[in-house]
């Protein structure tokens, strides 16, 4: 595929979430190359730039946008600097896969929306790649066929090794479980309408001072329970499941059997080791499906509702943490653009 039939995108943010999403686009992606590589750093942004034919480095984002070899945007920073970027964007009128989350707060996702809606139509896929999964997938279309019967209970586990010396009680809501607010909401096609969090005794392999394990429970406005184990510290591997409980059956996914080894009076199989090996895939779908759908002129995927609704959610699990109580979710109207 020549060039100028290529989609030319800016990545901004040469982190290690950017870094990815350029070598993703540059080396699995179809229909899509990296025009620009953005970052505050302009020497990171030369040094990921660098290895890319005609790719250019900016230390500006507005600068980025204006270049004519600039089609679309992958928003890589760290969520403190998005809504700028995004506001900027929009300014270019250009189509935004923005990482999650949206926005870190629910008053400046509510800003986006509207400056979207301003605009009147869709321009943000926000990053929630789990919906690209293909066990999510295959869950949400079973759900979907009705073939179960109404959704009741919806039990989530999501495990990790370890977590970073720096991590929070907060880190876990806003970083971790933010990944099962948005899959329960798209999954029941119902919002969250309350955060309840318990916690056990705290793990000994938790860093001084992390509350870990958590239990998070949620209320949906369709009479849904949904409860969510977060455990960053689980040691033996990174590990997400989710299980459906139906009226009629249930449905679980994220036992990854794909190979059951008995030998020596043992039985087993592997567990990844992290999100990346885990949801790659997902990654890869995620961006292809975004490059595809720019390219026919659409906005595809979680929208800036799905961010806003999911920083409201946040919000709430916030409270309900620090509180200890259960704590409702203030959403405002969902807008007819997102309808």
């Amino acid at each position: 595929m020549t060039h100028h039939t290529s989609l030319g995108v800016a990545v901004i943010g040469a982190g290690r979430m950017g870094a990815d999403h350029v070598r993703r686009i540059s080396e699995v992606t179809s229909g899509a190359h990296v025009a620009a590589v953005v970052d505050v750093d302009i020497d990171r942004a030369k040094t990921v730039a660098a290895d890319i034919d005609g790719c250019a480095a900016y230390g500006d984002i507005a600068e980025a946008m204006a270049s004519p070899d600039v089609d679309a945007v992958v928003l890589a920073s760290p969520g403190i600097a998005h809504e700028a970027a995004l506001l900027t964007a929009f300014e270019y009128d250009l189509p935004v896969l923005c990482e999650k989350p949206l926005t870190p707060d629910a008053a400046s996702a509510l800003r986006v929306l509207e400056a979207e809606q301003r605009l009147g139509h869709r321009r943000v896929q926000v990053g929630f790649m789990r919906r690209y999964d293909h066990e999510y997938i295959k869950l949400k279309a079973l759900l979907d066929s009705g073939e179960l019967g109404r959704p009741l209970m919806l039990h989530n586990r999501h495990r990790n090794p370890s977590c970073p010396p720096d991590f929070t009680s907060a880190m876990l809501i806003n970083d971790s479980v933010t990944h099962e607010m948005d899959i329960t909401r798209w999954l029941l096609g119902q919002e969250i309408t309350s955060v309840t969090v318990m916690r056990p005794r705290p793990s000994g392999n938790a860093p001084e001072g992390l509350a870990d394990p958590q239990f998070v429970v949620f209320e949906t406005d369709g009479g849904a329970l949904v409860d969510v184990e977060i455990y960053v510290n689980a040691r033996y591997g990174y590990q997400v499941q989710a299980e459906a409980v139906c009226e009629h059956g249930t449905a679980r996914i994220g036992d990854l059997h794909d190979m059951l080894v008995s030998t020596g009076g043992r039985w087993g199989g592997t567990v990844t080791p992290g999100f990346v090996e885990r949801f790659e895939e997902a990654y890869d779908r995620e961006v292809q499906a975004w490059v595809d759908a720019t390219r026919r002129g659409e906005v595809t995927g979680p929208s800036a509702w799905d961010g806003y609704a999911v920083a409201s959610v946040c919000e709430a699990g916030i409270r309900a943490q620090t509180e200890g109580r259960r704590v409702e979710v203030e959403l405002a109207e969902r807008p007819a653009l997102y309808i």
